[in-house]
Order: C-alpha cells, then structure tokens, then sequence
C-alpha cells in the first residue's frame, strides 16, 4: 500500500507540472490572439499614459524581460518555494506557495485566492452533505420500491432536478422565499461562519438548495441504477435465502455493493465544485473562487487566471489520489 501510495504521490506531481506548463503556454500564447503580449496586459494597469521607466519597471517586476524557460521554472520556484523576484539578484519571499502578484492590484495571487476559499468551502461541503445524503436515500427508495407510486414520484423529481439549471432555480425560490416572505436572506448575502454561524447558516441555504438539487437528482438515478443491479446478484439472493432480514439485506449487502462508484464520482464532483462553484457563486453575488476566476478571465488577469487554475486542479487530482487509495484499500487488485 505504501510503494502504492507514494507512486500515485509522483504522478500527482507530475501532472501539476504539466498543468503548469500548460497554463504557462496559454498565459503566452492567448493575448498575442488579440496582439498584444502579456507585458502589455500587465502595463495597461499602471495608467492610461505610462511613462517609459515605469513601462520598464513593470516589465522587470513581473520578469518579461526574461525568456520563457526562465521564467516557466521562476513560476515554478515561487510555487515550491514561496518566493518571486524583484530583480535578477534579489528573492522576495512570499506566502508559500506564491502564484505570483495579479496585473489589477499587484496583489499577491495566493493570499487573495485563500482569503475567497471559506465561501467556496462552505458552499461545497454544505451542498455535498445534501445532494450525497438526498441522492442516496432517494434512489436506494426507489430502487426498493421499484414500479411503486414513490418510484415514480422521486424519478419524476430527479428528471426535473436534471432539467433545471441553477441560474433559473435560484430566482425561482429567491423570488418567494428572500423577496416575497422574507423568510431566508436576499442573494449576495454571506456572513462568515466564525462571526455569525446562524445568519452563515440562513445565507447558505439558497446556495446549498440550488447547488444540491441538480446533483441530487443525478445521485438518485445512479444509485437507483447501481442498486437495481446488485439486487438481481446471486449473493442478494443467497443473504436472503438464508433468512437475513430484508434491512439487512439491503444495508448491509447491497448499498455497500453499489455505492462504491458513488463515493467515487462524489469525490470528483466534490472537488469539482471546491474548485469554484461559478454558477452559484455568480448566481448569488458570493465571492468566491468561482467568482474570482470570471472576474480575472473578464480583467484579463492572467496570473490570477494561472493561479485559479492551478488550486482547481490540485483539488480534483488529489480527490482522484484520495479515491484511488481508497479502491486500494478495498480491493488489492487496483494496486497491480
């Protein structure tokens, strides 16, 4: 398990340097489609008529007076090592690891992405808590009750949860439930969890609701699909054949047979959405990773964009990692 785990530790390293490269690549290439070349983004913020030194300044700070390669392993040492440059002699050390400053404010591309990481957060664990409890329960109902009134009913719901997007379900209950009745807070409405956990709480309902409703409906017709078929397995038929309860049949012996691809697909999902839940966020006015990441793509802010990205894909290729070990745990055939 050990020689396991640390070979997928490699891979994952490997992989985010590729993502690096491949950001890098883009950061280049993309604004020469509209002729221009990132030192030119990162001017246009000094002022509308810069003079000639601090046109210099800027191109020095940021290092595009340097070549590619250079500066690709430079952004990869500040990664690494929490440091950037100021000049070709000097290092200035920054919070580890360090994306780099943003063209908009020179700020620092990982403070700024770990001070909106609490929104994403809560919106990713509060919705991943209900659309994995809902979609679960839902389809291991309907999967029991197959053909019933209830099966109906809940493959009904998850087709309309499927069919309806979070930028038209966030209205449609904001309309009656923030606007209307004043029951929950209005849209664009966040508290930190550390200052106020009730109205954090109350803020985070529509969010979580719209998040959770699409994909608890997915969840429900996976899991009604998993469960239908390990019904139909000889060893269900054999626990029953041998007198075992009906629960726990089903508890015991089938849903832990057929929620192994769920947990799977809920780590990727959730990481998913770790990585920026844009429509939500954008949706509801919270400012979060997902947020950020259209802002710098509309700025043309590209070490934010860089950064973003980076942070995303860490988040997915270590729930991937975080899955794989889990399958090896529970089945040694996944570690030849």
């Amino acid at each position: 398990m050990l020689t396991f785990i640390i070979r997928r530790l490699f891979a994952v390293a490997g992989l985010l340097f590729v993502v690096a490269f491949v950001t890098m690549v883009i950061f280049y290439e993309m604004p020469q489609w509209g002729g221009q070349t990132p030192a030119t983004m990162a001017v246009q913020y000094v002022g509308k008529q810069p003079s000639p030194a601090a046109v210099q300044g800027v191109i020095h700070r940021f290092g595009f007076d340097r070549s590619f390669p250079v500066q690709y392993f430079d952004y990869l040492r500040t990664i690494v090592t929490g440091t950037t440059f100021s000049d070709g002699t000097q290092d200035i050390a920054c919070h580890a690891p360090c994306f780099g400053y943003s063209f908009r404010n020179y700020q620092q591309v990982w403070p700024t992405i770990l001070s909106d990481l609490p929104v994403t957060f809560s919106i990713a664990a509060g919705a991943g808590v209900l659309w994995l409890f809902f979609g679960v329960a839902s389809g291991l109902a309907s999967a029991v009750r197959k053909g019933s009134l209830l099966d109906r009913v809940l493959m009904a719901t998850a087709l309309l949860g499927i069919s309806l997007p979070v930028y038209f379900l966030a209205p449609l209950l904001s309309l009656p439930l923030a606007y209307r009745w004043s029951i929950l807070p209005a849209p664009g409405s966040y508290v930190g969890i550390l200052s106020d956990p009730g109205q954090w709480f109350l803020d985070m309902i529509l969010p979580w609701t719209c998040l959770a409703f699409g994909l608890a409906a997915l969840y429900t017709r996976l899991t009604r699909a998993g469960m239908l078929d390990v019904l139909s397995e000889d060893f269900v038929r054999t626990a029953r054949a041998k007198g075992l309860s009906e629960r726990r049949v089903i508890f015991k012996h089938a849903l832990r047979a057929a929620i192994t691809p769920i947990i799977t697909i809920f780590g990727m999902d959730f990481a998913t959405v770790l990585g920026g839940a844009v429509l939500v966020e954008i949706t509801f006015s919270m400012k979060g990773i997902g947020f950020l990441a259209i802002t710098s793509i509309q700025n043309g802010d590209f070490p934010m964009m860089m950064g973003v990205t980076l942070f995303a894909a860490a988040f997915i290729v270590l729930a991937n990692l975080l899955v794989d070990v889990l399958y090896a745990a529970a089945d040694p055939r996944v570690r030849l």
